[in-house]
């Protein structure tokens, strides 16, 4: 399993060159600008609990691997609480009347938002805990590179207007850097785990996969930062 978690912190690596990046990095733009991409992500940050509850969380099990996986979704099957706050404090949630935001959710737009959610339904559906493993840890390992550029957008804001986030925010990078792995223990007993050579090619396409489709979410949402003017919307809404 060690090769199988070197790869990720490659392909980790790879995914943190990504455009959306140095946008989001980039202080000559408004910072709510570099936050234009949340409505698009939210197909997905809403389905993450979803995929936490009812396709990685499998009860009761006597697996030892399962019941780690069953802690963590339970640590992260409720981020989307804190997605609803930061739309509000960011006054995002008011762009859109309700059957309006559901053509968008379902539009060309956010395609690869809804892509990303039906391939990891595929790859967790009836998937042993070693391939739900590499889900969390793909998952995670993208996520960290979110939250870590996003939390610095949040510390801008909340200087600016005086209203805290708490997704976009150090308080959820800081949940997301306690991932599986991090725990006292667990890192050092999933890379002992063995697989067979069959398995652990599985594996390394399914690390490839994964980082494919978070790849292209990843860069739709850059289009979308790109071509919707946040300050101009507001103003019109």
């Amino acid at each position: 399993m060690q090769q199988i978690l070197t790869l990720i912190e490659q392909k980790k690596q790879e995914y943190a060159q990504l455009a959306l990046f140095s946008f989001m990095q980039n202080k000559s733009i408004n910072p709510i600008q570099r936050l234009a991409w949340a409505p698009c992500a939210a197909h997905f940050i809403m389905n993450f609990g979803e995929l936490n509850k009812y396709f990685l969380r499998e009860e009761p099990t006597n697996d030892p691997i399962q019941a780690l996986i069953n802690k963590h979704t339970y640590e992260d099957d409720h981020h989307w609480l804190w997605f609803l706050e930061d739309l509000k404090n960011l006054e995002l949630d008011k762009l859109l009347k309700f059957s309006d935001a559901l053509k968008f959710l379902w539009s060309e737009e956010t395609k690869n938002a809804r892509c990303l959610n039906y391939q990891l339904y595929r790859y967790t559906s009836q998937a042993t805990p070693i391939q739900k493993i590499i889900v969390i840890e793909v998952t995670e390992a993208t996520g960290n590179i979110m939250f870590s550029t996003a939390a610095e957008i949040g510390k801008e804001i909340k200087a600016i207007t005086q209203k805290p986030c708490r997704y976009f925010a150090d308080f959820h990078l800081n949940v997301e850097t306690g991932h599986m792995t991090s725990q006292s223990g667990i890192e050092q007993f999933l890379q002992d785990i063995q697989l067979s050579e069959a398995t652990r090619q599985e594996a390394y396409e399914l690390v490839e996969n994964l980082f494919t489709i978070f790849t292209q979410f990843t860069n739709e949402l850059l289009v979308y930062a790109e071509t919707h003017k946040i300050e101009q919307q507001l103003k019109t809404a």
